[in-house]
């Protein structure tokens, strides 16, 4: 077992981690707004469980041989990187839906759909794997017994806060839509923030590197 003060640290690292804006956050307000809370704890599910996957492949030692690999981590990072320029299209193309605009038309995706993009989202993002295997090992020492069981005891808890910070946010961004609704300046504003953040991110991931 991780000693306390380690575990403490970790829990710090992590909370800091999840609190800073990317794809998991942007598409879980999106769906919060737009289609209502059930919608966005659907879309939640499918993110913790995209983390429980990457924790699972580091865990086993699988993601390590992915990253090791440049054409399997080109692929990921390729595809990630399409996906988020695809989210950046869909904020600005004409006639595009306000984010913030809850969606009274009865026209929901479904819980299938929600559910696999939250999902997605998560495992198409390289870097979650290589903020797992390069943060972990500061924590996983073998004096402490077995590594797997370390690498799953960090990969929980970060799982349990990153599902409690998201939690928080799911169940507030759909009141930013009372705000919106009747701003719609700061609606057009919103969009072009929105896919100007998904570029950057998408750019940002285009150009990362394996280690």
């Amino acid at each position: 077992m991780i000693p306390l003060h380690d575990l403490l640290f970790f829990v710090l690292a992590a909370l800091i981690l999840v609190i800073s804006p990317g794809p998991n956050m942007i598409y879980l307000i999106s769906k919060s707004i737009t289609q209502g809370k059930k919608s966005g704890l659907i879309s939640l599910a499918g993110v913790v469980c995209g983390f429980l996957f990457h924790i699972v492949m580091v865990s086993f030692g699988l993601t390590a041989v992915l990253l090791a690999v440049p054409v399997a981590y080109t692929i990921l990072k390729t595809l990630g990187t399409v996906y988020l320029l695809y989210l950046a299209y869909q904020a600005i193309k004409p006639k595009s839906k306000n984010i913030f605009e809850v969606d009274r038309t009865g026209m929901h995706d479904g819980p299938k759909k929600l559910f696999t993009i939250g999902f997605l989202t998560n495992v198409l993002n390289p870097k979650v794997a290589i903020f797992y295997l390069s943060f972990f090992p500061q924590f996983i020492k073998p004096e402490y017994g077995s590594v797997l069981t370390q690498s799953l005891e960090l990969g929980v808890v970060q799982t349990f806060i990153s599902f409690t910070v998201n939690f928080i946010i799911v169940l507030t961004a759909a009141k930013v839509a009372v705000f919106f609704a009747g701003n719609p300046f700061w609606v057009k504003v919103q969009k072009w923030f929105m896919a100007s953040v998904l570029t950057f991110l998408a750019v940002k991931m285009a150009f990362s590197k394996a280690r």
